[in-house]
Order: C-alpha cells, then structure tokens, then sequence
C-alpha cells in the first residue's frame, strides 16, 4: 500500500510515540514527509532532551523519500505549534495528509484518503477527509457504506486540500459574526444543548482560554457549511492517552475497533448522515444539559487551579 501522497507528521516531546507512528509510516513508504516538531518549554528543562530526541528521528526515514523539516527553537505550544505546522505544509503542497505523533493508522488509511482527495478535490461541499471513527454501525444510517459525511472534522489522522485550510484561523475573535446563532443551531444538528456546547467552546477559543487549535478547524466547517467525509469503519489508533498526554489524558475506550478498510470505495452522495452526528453529539461530545453542567464544573475547577 505504498503511497505518493505528501504526508504532514507533527511531534514534540514523545520519542517513544513517534518511533511507531513512523514504523507505520515505513511499510506504505510515502515520498514526501513534512516533519514539524515544536520547541521545548523552558519551564521544564527535562523537555529538552526529549524534542531533541524526536528530531533526532528524521533519520528514521530510510527509505526513497524526500524530507523537509520544521524545527522550532522556542516553544509556540499546541494551538500556533500544530496551525503553524500544517500552514506550512499547506504552503508547499496542494493537498496531503496530517498525523499527529501518536496516531497510528492502519495501512488501508493512506489509499482512503488518496482515493477521496482525489474523488472530492473540487467538490465545494467537502471540507476534509478523516479515518477516525467512534460511532457503532447501530448508530450510522448507512453502515454498509463505507464512509459517511460528518458536519465536524476528527482530527486523529485525516486529510484534506489547500483549499480547505485557507478558511481556517487559530483567532477567532469576534466569530459571533461569522457564525450567526441560527447557522450554528442548523450546524448543531437543531440541538440546543449542542449549540450551547459549541458556542461555548468557541468563545473560549476566542478569548483565548484554551490553547488548542482543532476546535477552530470545526468552526471554519461550520462557517463553510461544509462537510468531512468519514471512514464508517475505524482506521486509526490512538496511543497517546496519559500524563504525556496535553488533552487527552483520559481514555474513554471510544474509539472502535481498528479494521482496513475495502478499497476501492463505492461513490457516496455528499449527505449529512444527521443519526450518527447526533450520536457523536451525545457520546463523544457530550453535547448534552448534564454534559452541560460537568463542563460548567470543570471549567470552573480549572480557573479556581490557575488563580491559585
């Protein structure tokens, strides 16, 4: 299953995570690697060691291909670390695939994406293309198909165009205005708690309280209107869950089981599968009124810590 499709690997402190991601990435053997790695914090003087670890493994590319490396000397931290990351290769490639230092793909991800990069590249109505999957086919309308169309782009291990990532802004001050309340309830699946959910999380975005970068890719889709084609099977494994770990300390055992893929794939109408959004919503998201209030408390919980 080797693959010509320019691939975007980002990394900062976790060798141990990265060495895995790239055995993978040696057995499809792509020709183009863009290889992003952040600083270290000078907060912590044990990190140091480790990032230079992580770039020490550009030499783990040891087969036909050709590298360019992005190296930081200073730390720009998750949310301007990975943008910057993937504005990069965006500034250089056309369209190309992201993985991040602990996404492990099955090996039927890289031809998936290929073969829907290609299918989609000047469709206007599809955003981006992910192999992460945490809907049971009981939840998904089609689940014969092997994809569906999602109104939020999962960032574990997904592609997408150029002309996708131009609409994208880590600064999202004053979104209200691009995002009008009923754009949002019809993006959040008429869902009131899932508008609120949203609408919170992007307003800590804007004010800048959170330093992520994904939710701003889920805002400009909800913005455009467009859609992210999603694998129905689950593509990809998460290894990073732990104290390592900047967001994703927790694993709650969401994901399912990992499986390839069939390829080629039957053609499938750009449609909002709404019954596994809403799912998604509820288990994932927890775009619920109690998911509501255990969000309030943690929020609260977290700025009590910082202010001491």
């Amino acid at each position: 299953m080797a693959t010509n499709e320019p691939v975007l690997l980002i990394a900062f402190n976790r060798p141990d995570h990265l060495i895995k991601v790239i055995d993978r990435l040696r057995e499809v053997k792509p020709s183009f690697i863009y290889f992003a790695v952040d600083g270290a914090r000078t907060s912590r003087p044990e990190e140091a060691e480790k990032v230079a670890a992580c770039r020490s493994l550009v030499a783990a590319f040891d087969w036909p291909c050709e590298v360019k490396t992005l190296f930081h000397e200073t730390n720009l931290g998750c949310g301007l670390g990975v943008s910057t990351a993937i504005t990069w290769f965006f500034e250089n490639v056309e369209r190309g695939i992201i993985l991040e230092d602990d996404i492990v793909p099955d090996p039927s991800f890289f031809p998936f994406c290929s073969e829907l990069l290609d299918r989609y590249e000047n469709d206007p109505k599809v955003f981006a293309i992910s192999g992460c999957n945490f809907v049971p086919p009981s939840a998904q309308s089609h689940p014969e198909q092997p994809y569906r169309f999602s109104q939020v782009p999962h960032i574990w291990g997904w592609a997408t165009w150029r002309r996708s990532w131009s609409r994208y802004r880590l600064d999202i001050a004053g979104w209200r205005e691009q995002l009008p309340a009923r754009q949002l309830w019809k993006r959040a699946g008429h869902s009131l708690p899932a508008s609120v959910y949203w609408a919170s999380t992007f307003e800590l975005l804007a004010r800048k309280e959170v330093d992520t970068w994904d939710g701003q890719l889920v805002f400009a889709a909800m913005v455009s209107g467009q859609l992210t084609a999603t694998s129905n099977v689950n593509l990809i494994e998460n290894i990073g869950f732990g104290a390592s770990a900047t967001h994703t300390v927790e694993d709650r055992n969401e994901l399912q089981p990992i499986q390839a893929l069939q390829l080629p794939t039957a053609v499938v109408p750009v449609s909002l599968d709404a019954r596994a959004d809403a799912w998604t919503r509820k288990n994932h998201f927890r775009a619920t009124w109690r998911g509501m209030l255990e969000q309030a408390d943690r929020y609260r919980k977290q700025r009590q810590g910082r202010s001491k």
